[in-house]
């Protein structure tokens, strides 16, 4: 008789078990999915270029470089490439030559190829990668004092 107790004890042990294990799956499966679904979100989600008034842009037509004065635009963007690593377009960096003082200065158009690159995460939306570097090259003419390829940090 005390065989038979002992064999109805572990089998309700074991039942009890498995019902438990069951519930707690069940219970914690919808906790576990959100973070991972976010994580899934934030993967595909495509690196921002935050613009002069903070606003996250996605392969924008223009962008403005000089935020302080205006004497340095990208206007003409055609993106040809845009993921988690760079961005490329081509374009016009329209510049003020700043003679004999930037108030009455010229403004020329230059030819340029923009790459974007070094997603970090946005402090002000750290779930948003947003791009930290812009190089601009210019195939062809380009304004006085630069180099051929101009590298900038971009604001955060």
């Amino acid at each position: 008789m005390r065989g038979h107790r002992t064999t109805r004890t572990a089998a309700l042990l074991c039942a009890a078990l498995g019902l438990t294990a069951a519930v707690g799956t069940a219970s914690a499966a919808p906790a576990a999915a959100p973070p991972a679904d976010r994580a899934v979100a934030r993967a595909s989600a495509p690196p921002v270029l935050v613009d002069c008034l903070w606003h996250p842009k996605v392969r924008p037509h223009d962008f403005l470089l000089a935020c302080g004065d205006g004497n340095s635009r990208l206007v003409s963007l055609k993106w040809d490439h845009w993921d988690a690593r760079s961005a490329r377009a081509t374009g016009v960096n329209v510049v003020n030559d700043c003679k004999p003082y930037c108030a009455v200065g010229t403004f020329h158009s230059y030819r340029v190829v923009v790459r974007l690159d070094k997603a970090r995460p946005w402090k002000k939306a750290p779930q948003t990668q947003r791009y930290d570097r812009i190089s601009l090259a210019y195939p062809a003419q380009r304004p006085e004092r630069f180099a051929k390829v101009m590298t900038y940090p971009l604001w955060d």
